[in-house]
């Protein structure tokens, strides 16, 4: 908490995306620090393993956690990806190719 209380930090609040964003620990240190969320910002993780069917849409847009400095959604390298030796370059335009195909994403991100 010593590093977020200062007004003058920027929080940078990782959450999984794949679980319910109400439970993010990360969200509830950051409120407790920043109960307006001016200067908290939200990295959504994980956003390529959500549940079939649902997407982060309505949480980038705002609609559910509303941030000043709003929600990035990321796509990383997993652990099998890293093992074996994906490199960053070829995460990262696999991360960019995710984004401009997926459904819900393509138009917002």
């Amino acid at each position: 908490m010593q590093y977020i209380m200062p007004r003058s930090a920027i929080i940078m609040a990782v959450c999984p995306a794949n679980n319910d964003i109400a439970n993010a620990d990360a969200l509830k240190l950051a409120k407790k620090a920043d109960p307006l969320g001016e200067r908290t910002i939200g990295v959504l993780t994980k956003i390529d393993i959500m549940d079939e069917g649902t997407n982060a849409s309505d949480i980038i847009r705002g609609l559910v956690y509303r941030l000043k400095l709003g929600f990035i959604p990321v796509v990383c390298r997993s652990q099998k990806d890293i093992i074996q030796g994906k490199q960053i370059e070829e995460a990262l335009l696999h991360e960019e190719n995710f984004f401009k195909t997926h459904e819900a994403y393509q138009n917002m991100c």
